[in-house]
């Protein structure tokens, strides 16, 4: 996708993204900033996950997360996130499931252009299902179309606020873009919701100091 895309895609996506995470109105669409010697990544879920518990799924993820806040160290966070991550893969469709399947095989054989094709399909016969929009966000992401990721991300926080995943991703965006001052502050929205984030503290407070200066 060229930068011509990318100057309009983002500034229409991120103005709608950022209305449903209650952050400052967005200036305009810049030139991503130089990369980093290791670039951050997006947060993806655990290769295996535990098998969802029966019940209502609105309150199991009401109590997973009150426990994710309290969580004592980092296991117990680790396995709370699993059964998050789990809950946000139930589709509630056996054609939405095996094309997910499909998904995971073609990203495993690093063929992004079919996964996202394959994505196109799950959102359009399950438009509800919060882990399609996410993992095509990702996906747009790594192929750095920073204004569809964007638009995906706004769908996913549209249906799940909560959503530390999209939330980290929203804020690797605005990082690579050199809006520090908006990454910073969809950062400490995640670790808000999911204070037992990898990675995402070191950035906090990298750039806390640079944003905000140094404490005297």
């Amino acid at each position: 996708m060229g930068l011509r895309f990318f100057a309009f895609g983002l500034a229409a996506a991120f103005a709608a993204a950022v209305s449903l995470s209650a952050l400052p109105e967005p200036a305009r669409a810049q030139e991503p900033a130089p990369p980093q010697a290791q670039p951050a990544q997006p947060i993806e879920p655990p290769a295996k996950l535990p098998r969802p518990q029966r019940g209502d799924r609105k309150q199991n993820l009401e109590f997973l997360f009150g426990a994710l806040k309290v969580a004592p160290d980092a296991e117990s966070a680790k396995a709370i996130e699993e059964r998050i991550w789990a809950l946000w893969f139930v589709s509630g469709s056996d054609t939405a499931d095996l094309l997910m399947s499909r998904v995971k095989t073609a990203m495993e054989g690093k063929d992004l252009d079919l996964a996202i094709q394959l994505l196109n399909a799950i959102v359009e016969i399950k438009p509800d299902y919060v882990e399609a929009w996410n993992r095509r966000a990702t996906l747009f992401f790594m192929k750095k179309e920073y204004g569809q990721a964007v638009a995906d991300i706004r769908q996913v926080l549209a249906r799940e606020p909560r959503h530390f995943g999209a939330l980290s991703g929203l804020g690797l965006i605005m990082h690579e873009l050199g809006e520090e001052k908006r990454a910073l502050e969809v950062f400490r929205r995640a670790l808000a919701i999911n204070p037992h984030l990898e990675r995402i503290p070191d950035l906090v407070k990298q750039l806390t100091e640079k944003v905000e200066g140094r404490d005297i």
